[in-house]
C-alpha cells in the first residue's frame, strides 16, 4: 500500500501544476471518465517537500506548543488513530470553549484547492496557520508561539538547518506541518486499482455502487475527479446542529462566531443555523453553503457533514436519497440533490462502493517532543 511518506524531489515535481496533480498516471479506458485515480501530491515551489523539513513538521503536528495554552496541537483534533479527524459530531474546541463544525480529515488534504468547510484556506499553510490561532481551536498568538519554540534546543537547530532561521520562526514552523501533512496521502485504495486496470480490485457490489454512482444516484454531478469532489458550495438542507439547542456553551460559540465574522445585528439575533459559505461573501444566495467533502478515506472518519449530524455512511445514502433535508437556509438548498428512488440492495452497493474509496488506515504514534530548556548566556 502507498500509505508511505514519500519525497518527490524533482525540478519537475517542484512546479507541478494542480492539473498534475489530480492527473491519473494511467486510467483503464473503460472506466468512467468523470472520475480517476489520485496521481501524487503537489510539491509547491515555494515550499518544497524535503525528509528533512517533513521531520520537523512531523514533531510540530504533534506539538502543543504551537497554541494558546501550550497543549492544544494539531493532533488534539486530528486524531491518527480516529481517521485524523475528531470522532464526534463538533470537533474539540480550546480549553473552556467549545469548536462549532465537525473537524475534516487531513489525509489527502494536500490536493484541495480550499481549506475548511466555507474555502477560507487556499492552502495547508494558510489552514495550518488559522487552526493554530482560531479562537476555539489553538486560540494562539504568533509571537507567543514563537518564543516557545526558541526555548527548544533541537528546534533551534532544526529551523537553522532547514530554513536557515537564526530563531524558529512561526512562519515557516506552518510551512513545516504543511510539508509534513503532503506525505499523508492514499493513493492506492480498491477504487485507484480498479481505475488503473484491476478488475479484481472492486467486488460485484461495490461495481454496482460505482455504477449508482456515476448514475442513478448522481453522486458524481459533485463528487469528480480524482478527489471526488468539484470543491464548489451547495445548501443540501443538512439540519442543524443539535447541541445549539440544549449546549449552552455551543450557544456561545456560536454567536461568537457569528460576530466574529461580521454578520450584522439583525441576523446576529435572527439565525439558528450556520451561514456557511455566506460567511464569506455576504450574498444572501450564500446561505447554508458548504464546500463538497472529498470521500476518499471516509471510512474512517464518521460522523458526516459539517457539522456531524449523519451518524454513519448508510445515514448519507439514506439522507441523499431522501433528497436531502430542510434548514433554516432552505430558499438556497440546491436543485441538484432530489429523492433518489434506490432501494435496499441499491443503498447497500452505494455504501459499498464509498467504502472502497479508502484503503486502509493510516497511523501514527506521537513522536517523542523534544524538551525546552533554558536560553543560553549568550542569547540574554
Amino acid at each position: 500500500m502507498k500509505n508511505h511518506i514519500s519525497f518527490p524531489l524533482t525540478a519537475v515535481a517542484l512546479v507541478v501544476s494542480s492539473l498534475a496533480v489530480f492527473a491519473a498516471p494511467v486510467q483503464a479506458q473503460d472506466r468512467p471518465a468523470m472520475l480517476a485515480p489520485l496521481g501524487d501530491p503537489p510539491n509547491p515551489a515555494d515550499n518544497p517537500t524535503t525528509p528533512e523539513k517533513v521531520e520537523l513538521g512531523k514533531l510540530l503536528f504533534f506539538d502543543g506548543r504551537l497554541s494558546g495554552n501550550g497543549a492544544m496541537p494539531c493532533s488534539a483534533c486530528h486524531l491518527p488513530d480516529a481517521g485524523w479527524d475528531f470522532p464526534e459530531k463538533i470537533s474539540l474546541g480550546y480549553p473552556g470553549t467549545t469548536h462549532w463544525r465537525n473537524s475534516q480529515t487531513i489525509i489527502n488534504s494536500a490536493y484541495y484547492g480550499k481549506l475548511f468547510w466555507a474555502g477560507s484556506s487556499k492552502s495547508l499553510e494558510g489552514q495550518a496557520r488559522s487552526a493554530a490561532r482560531g479562537g476555539v481551536a489553538g486560540n494562539g498568538e504568533d509571537d507567543m508561539m514563537e518564543a516557545r519554540l526558541a526555548f527548544v534546543p533541537e528546534y533551534r537547530k532544526r529551523f537553522k538547518s532547514v530554513f536557515g532561521d537564526t530563531w524558529p520562526n512561526v512562519r515557516h514552523a506552518y510551512m513545516a506541518i504543511a510539508a509534513f501533512e503532503r506525505t499523508l496521502v492514499q493513493t492506492d485504495t480498491p477504487f485507484d486499482n480498479y481505475m488503473r486496470g484491476d478488475d479484481k480490485a472492486l467486488d460485484a457490489s461495490q461495481k454496482r455502487g460505482l455504477d449508482l454512482f456515476t448514475g442513478k444516484a448522481g453522486c458524481a454531478q459533485c463528487h469528480t475527479g480524482a478527489m471526488l469532489t468539484n470543491e464548489k458550495y451547495y445548501n443540501l438542507g443538512v439540519p442543524p446542529y443539535d447541541g445549539w439547542e440544549t449546549d449552552a456553551l455551543a450557544q456561545i460559540t456560536f454567536r461568537f462566531e457569528l460576530y466574529a465574522k461580521g454578520v450584522t445585528q439583525d441576523k446576529y439575533k435572527k439565525y439558528k443555523d450556520d451561514p456557511g459559505y455566506y460567511f464569506r461573501t455576504k450574498q444572501v444566495a450564500d446561505l447554508g453553503k458548504f464546500r463538497v467533502p472529498s470521500l476518499r478515506y471516509t471510512k474512517y472518519t464518521a460522523p458526516y457533514m459539517h457539522n456531524g449530524m449523519l451518524a454513519s455512511l448508510a445515514d448519507v445514502v439514506e439522507f441523499y436519497n431522501a433528497g436531502g433535508g430542510e434548514n433554516e437556509f432552505s430558499a438556497t438548498k440546491t436543485k441538484l440533490i432530489k429523492p433518489l428512488g434506490l432501494n435496499d440492495k441499491e443503498k447497500a452497493d452505494l455504501v459499498a462502493f464509498i467504502e472502497s474509496l479508502s484503503g486502509e488506515r493510516i497511523v501514527m504514534e506521537q513522536p517523542d517532543l523534544p524538551p525546552s530548556e533554558p536560553l543560553p548566556a549568550s542569547s540574554n
